[in-house]
């Protein structure tokens, strides 16, 4: 195929609407090279990250996240698209709005700058997928996106619970669960916890899929779980990445083994397209533990296959 070599950067000058054809290893790395820009008049979906991790309990790095997941999405474009063998940017216009700001001088005013940017988002009508960072980065992000929706069924993907006790004053990547239920922003007769393996203090009435559970049921059971559980109403999806077993990704905060693999997770996931999703994000890749870039193809995959879930519910925008 020909292309004009003054457009071969898609993410800056190339079409909104359609998969590009450039190479995966060259060009600026927006998040499968869809338009960078600001201007959310044109977009359906955007996609920005939030590269904070001054939450996190054991390994730091994971604000290098959004960068390497980036990266590693160059891979999927240009082509149909696995499972759904369609181009979703036919349907969907995608646009890369960046990063979230806020000066690591300040990390006190994080929470409302990354709760203020996604509402604007959110409020816009815009369906918003985030790039993380740590776990934290889900309560602003809640609390975005339960303004304009209402209490959510939380869908979450992790090897913990994130219940820890938290008074209100703390900001940790092990408690956003727990503000969460305090501030009403999830309804926890409708949320479930997928690939638990360790132990909390508390459920608030979370449904727990732990591990022993997601090996008896395998991805149909599982899938079919998660949607009894969540039922009509809005949700939101977290993904953190250690959900996954070391082997799929070493590189994050805080590794546990017994994990989903990467195809058992992604199997589930693609089974979830009937729930009303109203957003979501994939926190946690922490390059700098991620020397083959493992995490961040599986991360990069599990956005891939929820913009998937989205085009499957779409109008065409584009033959």
């Amino acid at each position: 195929m020909n292309h004009d070599p003054v457009s071969i950067d898609n993410a800056i000058c190339g079409p909104l609407l359609g998969g590009s054809h450039e190479p995966t290893f060259a060009g600026a790395p927006s998040f499968m090279r869809r338009r960078f820009t600001k201007d959310l008049s044109e977009a359906d979906v955007v996609v920005w990250g939030v590269p904070f991790d001054c939450a996190t309990s054991n390994r730091p790095g994971a604000r290098f996240g959004p960068a390497a997941i980036r990266r590693a999405s160059a891979m999927f474009d240009g082509d149909p698209q696995y499972p759904s063998r369609r181009d979703p940017f036919a349907a969907l216009a995608v646009i890369d709005a960046g990063d979230c700001f806020f000066e690591y001088e300040r990390l006190a005013q994080a929470p409302a700058l990354i709760e203020a940017q996604a509402a604007q988002i959110v409020a816009a009508g815009r369906h918003l997928v985030t790039l993380g960072g740590d776990h934290f980065i889900t309560l602003p992000l809640l609390r975005a996106h339960a303004a304009v929706h209402g209490p959510l069924a939380l869908v979450q993907f992790d090897a913990h619970q994130d219940t820890w006790d938290d008074d209100g004053t703390k900001m940790s990547h092990g408690s956003f669960v727990t503000r969460a239920v305090a501030e009403g922003l999830v309804d926890v007769a409708r949320s479930i916890q997928i690939g638990v393996r360790t132990v909390a203090p508390h459920d608030y009435g979370i449904e727990i899929l732990d591990m022993d559970a997601c090996c008896a049921l395998e991805p149909a059971g599982v899938a079919a779980r998660i949607k009894a559980r969540t039922g009509p109403g809005p949700a939101y999806l977290t993904f953190d990445v250690d959900v996954l077993d070391p082997a799929f990704a070493p590189g994050t905060g805080t590794p546990v083994a017994g994990g989903l693999s990467s195809a058992q997770a992604l199997s589930i996931l693609w089974r979830l397209g009937e729930i009303d999703f109203r957003g979501m994000d994939v926190v946690e890749t922490c390059p700098p533990y991620d020397s083959s870039d493992a995490t961040a193809i599986a991360a990069s995959a599990v956005v891939q296959r929820y913009l998937q879930m989205l085009a499957a519910r779409a109008p065409l925008r584009r033959g």
